[in-house]
């Protein structure tokens, strides 16, 4: 006969059960918030039963209905604990791996996408032909004026460092902005920032069309910065948001190939119309780009639902000022170093100075404004982050020194037209774009991408070796075949260091938006190492203009400047010159003669 406690406790269970019937509870034995009921099937003692009992309705969980006569059903535990089977240590080490696991969880997007067989539908396939058409609009406009500089100078009557800057603002303000926008992006939506950029983009475009000056010029093409940059990082932002990682090297290499190809073939199509047409043809030829890419913009491009958390006053709008300030004083600096001002004058370091000192202060305040800071703090402590980023600036150096040489070597060398000239850099181009996509196969694939990195930066060191010993008399043959080299080892470097980016910051950082974050930021460390590109192209063309015995002495072979002679005379109408130099100072060809030029062009009446 059952003993008083037993008879209690029995009764206790058919009320329950009764209680649970008539709000038809419905239990799964492997869903019990309380873990501790399964520990009192296993005890004798009744006081240890009610303890259950009464934590279980502390902690609002149900247990399982009896049946009509009050008694349980039959419970099999998983495992039978004693008292000498629970050890406090493992108990301990159990939870931490509970609790670690929830943390991710709850960091980590939550992408049912993320696998092995995903493939794009066809909305996110006509995006990403929409990311990748604004992207070769931005990259066609930071080179297509490398040809038409001298005559634009020309026509609007500029002196060397306003014609410098022409071409450097534009890369400057992109790359500082970068950061910026994408962080604003977590805040105010991705597509709502991708359409604003690529309306700032096309305002500075229409400024810099009809530009009657150089002052409206630099406005526009400030402007054109901004918008260009934005369109950058948010088209990085975007694919983070849309494809796995796992897959995102081969969707994003229609990208790279789409900025290599618009990089790479601006200086031909400015060459070609400044030959045949005007250089204002340079920016005209952006407008159906951007209505396209406008509209392409609003219509397949999804936004993402912005957190609570993000709320346009939690952006970190002191960094972005530090941020901004800093770098552009550090690439003034550096762009005004061996050309405008020398390298030990105040005017030089000053602004370097400036930018480091900047640049420290950005740093620190990173750390203090977490959670909310404009950088993730976790892609500033990793090495491995920081030699990425390392390879995309020296990337995009190399790049552009390359871009930006190759063509003014063949028409002040070689006595190249500009279109002949840009015709020159298509070895580059031919053979750049599959490198890149055949990497981003492999790597995708192979799941690794260090024998990527090495390669291409072993095939872009062979390939400015050649550069290096290039003079008049250089064969075609061993030009084509150097410029052939340069394009393969910057695709593999291009494609293999966006993936390591974005591979580091898949194992370094928790939230989807930081992640974002560290994919913007391989942009901007290309995109930064443009203009310093540009800057050092300058300050060596100037270096070895001052290193000339006299200023009378030609800088050309007599047979290139009978040839540009007899061209000249061909022509419909009189060639007032033909300047080569991006600062207009360098070699003039007027009347079939030759002359040193170390001042500002002469202006026209």
């Amino acid at each position: 006969m059952p003993s008083a406690k037993e008879q209690r406790y029995g009764r206790e269970r058919e009320q329950n059960g009764e209680h649970d019937r008539q709000h038809n509870h419905k239990h799964d034995y492997k869903h019990d918030c309380w873990p501790g009921w399964s520990l009192s099937h296993q005890a004798d003692d009744y006081e240890l039963r009610l303890f259950v009992k009464e934590l279980e309705n502390s902690f609002g969980c149900d247990r399982p209905a009896g049946d009509a006569t009050g008694t349980m059903p039959p419970y099999k535990p998983e495992r039978a604990y004693t008292k000498s089977s629970i050890s406090t240590s493992d108990s301990t080490a159990q939870l931490l791996k509970f609790d670690a696991e929830a943390a991710v969880a709850e960091a980590v997007e939550d992408e049912p996408a993320d696998r092995k067989d995903w493939k794009p539908e066809r909305k996110q396939w006509l995006a990403m032909i929409s990311l990748s058409l604004v992207s070769f609009v931005v990259s066609l406009d930071a080179t297509i004026l490398v040809t038409a500089l001298p005559e634009m100078s020309h026509s609007l009557r500029g002196s060397a460092a306003e014609t410098f800057w022409t071409g450097t603002a534009y890369l400057l303000i992109s790359a500082v902005f970068q950061p910026v926008i994408a962080a604003a992006s977590a805040c105010y939506g991705r597509q709502r920032l991708l359409v604003m950029s690529i309306v700032l983009f096309t305002f500075g475009t229409a400024f810099c069309a009809v530009a009657h000056d150089f002052a409206v010029m630099l406005i526009g093409r400030c402007v054109q910065g901004v918008g260009g940059g934005g369109v950058i990082a948010m088209t990085q932002v975007i694919f983070c948001d849309m494809v796995p990682l796992r897959q995102r090297p081969q969707y994003f290499s229609m990208v790279l190939a789409s900025w290599s190809i618009g990089s790479i073939i601006g200086p031909v199509v400015g060459g070609a119309f400044v030959e045949s047409a005007s250089w204002r043809w340079c920016f005209y030829i952006n407008f159906p780009f951007c209505f396209l890419g406008f509209f392409a913009a609003l219509l397949f491009v999804d936004d993402v639902d912005v957190p609570l958390a993000n709320h346009p006053r939690r952006m970190d709008w002191l960094g972005a000022f530090l941020f901004v300030g800093s770098t552009t004083s550090l690439l003034l600096g550096i762009s005004w170093g061996g050309t405008q001002h020398p390298w030990a004058s105040a005017a030089t370091l000053a602004p370097i100075l400036a930018g480091l000192l900047g640049v420290a202060g950005f740093v620190a305040w990173q750390w203090r404004a977490q959670p909310h800071s404009l950088l993730p703090v976790s892609l500033l402590r990793s090495a491995s982050s920081a030699a990425a980023f390392f390879c995309a600036l020296v990337n995009g150096l190399v790049l552009f020194t390359g871009l930006y040489y190759v063509p003014f070597y063949q028409m002040s060398v070689r006595g190249s037209s500009p279109v002949r000239a840009g015709i020159d850099l298509f070895p580059a181009v031919c053979l750049l774009v599959p490198g890149s996509v055949v990497v981003a196969i492999l790597t995708s694939r192979l799941g690794h991408f260090r024998w990527a990195i090495w390669l291409g930066w072993s095939v872009t060191l062979v390939a400015c070796g050649l550069f290096t010993v290039f003079d008049e008399r250089t064969e075609k043959a061993v030009f084509a075949l150097a410029l052939a080299v340069f394009g393969v080892g910057n695709g593999m470097v291009l494609t293999s260091v966006n993936v390591a980016t974005q591979a580091i910051a898949n194992q370094t950082v928790a939230k989807k938006e930081d992640r974002a974050m560290a994919a913007c930021m391989y942009g901007f460390m290309r995109s930064l190492g443009m203009p310093v590109g540009v800057a050092v192209h300058r300050a060596d063309d100037a270096h070895v203009v001052d290193a000339q015995p006299e200023p009378g002495v030609n800088m050309i072979g007599e047979d290139v400047v009978e040839g540009r002679a007899r061209e000249a005379q061909s022509r419909s109408h009189e060639v007032q010159r033909n300047t080569y130099s991006i600062t207009g100072e360098r070699t003039l060809v007027n009347n079939g003669e030759a002359h040193y030029a170390g001042a500002e062009p002469e202006r026209a009446e």
